[in-house]
């Protein structure tokens, strides 16, 4: 079963490739909407601003348009790495749990971005859909930090908040790691346009960098 969902998976993103390739670009990333009453249209410019950097830096033809699906919907599957963030409620139906985690035991990637405020309910919805798994700590010499960019001392911190260190979690299905979640660090918040925080450009960069070191995983680990 996990084999057919996997090449079904496939077929779906080939097919989406396919069609995006005739408006000029070959790869789509997403936005998250959840329902609960949490912001996940938080961080705005984020995407489109990671998707350029990726474009530069990778040489990938990502869109930079701002595309948001919902977490139920079959549209999930066009999608090889979503994006969730926010800073409050989330809630997942059995539907949509059901509908996400067919995704991602599939081949698809979801990174998680706690805004401030979404980790005890994130990790409760998590729970719906692989009952079976917990966060694990992901160790600072996996992939993930090293792929493009070298993040010897695992996710950067790029906003305060409660004096915690910035840590990176994931879930691991068969092997593959195939939810990353950002805690304490607000990588979204520093893809931002530079205007809406005003980080200093230092601490932009590496969000950035950080972006797309996740991005580059989420593409490359089928």
């Amino acid at each position: 079963m996990k084999k057919i969902v996997f090449v079904l998976l496939l077929s779906i993103l080939s097919i989406s490739i396919f069609a995006q390739n005739q408006r000029g670009y070959s790869l789509k990333i997403a936005k998250v909407k959840y329902s609960g009453g949490g912001d996940w249209y938080a961080n705005k410019t984020a995407l489109s601003n990671l998707a350029d950097y990726c474009n530069d830096y990778l040489g990938t033809s990502i869109d930079v348009d701002d595309e948001i699906v919902e977490i139920g919907s079959p549209e999930l599957f066009n999608y090889a790495y979503v994006y969730l963030t926010g800073h409050g409620n989330v809630v997942f139906s059995d539907s949509d749990a059901e509908n996400l985690r067919n995704y991602l035991s599939g081949g698809g990637f979801l990174h998680i971005d706690d805004n401030y405020g979404l980790d005890k309910f994130i990790r409760l919805e998590m729970k719906k859909v692989f009952p079976e798994l917990d966060f694990v700590e992901i160790p600072f010499d996996h992939p993930i930090y090293h792929q493009v960019f070298d993040f010897p001392n695992g996710l950067p911190k790029i906003h305060e908040h409660d004096g915690k260190p910035a840590q990176g979690f994931g879930l691991v299905y068969d092997g593959r790691l195939i939810c990353y979640y950002s805690f304490e660090s607000d990588l979204g918040n520093g893809w931002e346009d530079p205007s809406i925080h005003r980080d200093p450009e230092e601490v932009r960069t590496k969000a950035l960098q950080m972006g797309t070191n996740i991005i580059s995983f989420a593409l490359t680990d089928f």
